[in-house]
């Protein structure tokens, strides 16, 4: 559960903005968003090599 404190005199905006980001920086919204869809685990798998390469290659990239 997400707590956001809110401050003296703190307009009530302000306060839900923070909420949002924290909820956005949690990742709470990705796993929801991947409870809605079931993906095969070869899927999964596949996925995460492509993102592997990708960073390998920016790696890479830097290097040279």
């Amino acid at each position: 559960m997400l707590i956001i404190p809110i401050k003296e005199g703190e307009n009530i905006d302000r306060a839900l903005k923070r909420y949002k980001r924290k909820f956005v920086k949690t990742t709470v919204k990705n796993q929801l968003n991947a409870r809605k869809q079931f993906n095969k685990p070869s899927i999964v798998r596949r996925a995460q090599v492509q993102k592997a390469q990708y960073i390998q290659g920016l790696r890479d990239a830097e290097e040279v």
